[in-house]
């Protein structure tokens, strides 16, 4: 059953494992094209193959890519209610010139106007109101994920990881808030949105990836 706001949840988080088995598969491809040799203990060494099973309908979770753009949608969602903040805080000059040039091209992008974005936010919305403790456990489970990152021993896995909850969190609160009817931008702290824009980053290069390996 997957209309509940628990499904939607569990689609986001997939959706987050699908950029790392995106970025899996790229990284293998880059070797592959800058001539690198593969060590004895790198078993993963076909990106077609890899794809095939980590993120085909035809592979191990067929609904990897469905909860890939899922995930996506809720991302770009936040960050079109965000953008008004985010150009704010470009022209104070609280971001630098490079990364304030860079993040001003994409809020001008027409993708975070399309109403075909807004779905999944809806969906989720729609499914956390139905249940007086819908949001309350929502906001839990990240929290549950955010400290389930500490228990991971690669030090960059972990940062990346918890990067990556973080950027989660956010979306979750930008859409839902304490009430459903979404948090006021001005509260959420700059770290936060932070981590938003990189993880929305690392999802706009996995969908490209795949758009790429599936053509």
């Amino acid at each position: 059953d997957d209309d509940n706001w628990k499904a939607d949840f569990n689609k986001a988080v997939s959706g987050l494992h699908s950029v790392i088995s995106a970025q899996v598969n790229r990284g293998i491809q880059e070797k592959i094209d800058d001539g690198e040799p593969f060590k004895d203990d790198e078993i993963w060494r076909d990106p077609k193959a890899e794809f095939q099973r980590r993120l085909s309908p035809n592979g191990e979770t067929p609904l990897a890519m469905e909860n890939l753009y899922f995930a996506y949608m809720l991302f770009l969602g936040a960050a079109a209610k965000a953008k008004d903040r985010l150009l704010a805080d470009c022209n104070s000059g609280k971001i630098d010139s490079e990364a304030a040039s860079a993040l001003r091209a994409f809020l001008d992008s027409p993708v975070l106007n399309d109403p075909s974005v807004q779905v999944a936010p809806r969906k989720l919305r729609d499914h956390a109101l139905q249940s007086a403790n819908g949001l309350w456990e929502a906001r839990m489970r990240t929290r549950e994920l955010l400290r389930i990152m500490n228990c991971v021993q690669c030090n960059k896995c972990r940062l990346h990881g918890k990067i990556a909850m973080m950027g989660l969190s956010t979306a979750l609160q930008i859409h839902l808030g304490r009430t459903g009817e979404g948090e006021d931008i001005s509260r959420i702290h700059r770290v936060e949105l932070a981590a938003l824009m990189s993880t929305l980053y690392k999802f706009s290069r996995a969908v490209q990836f795949c758009q790429e390996m599936s053509s």
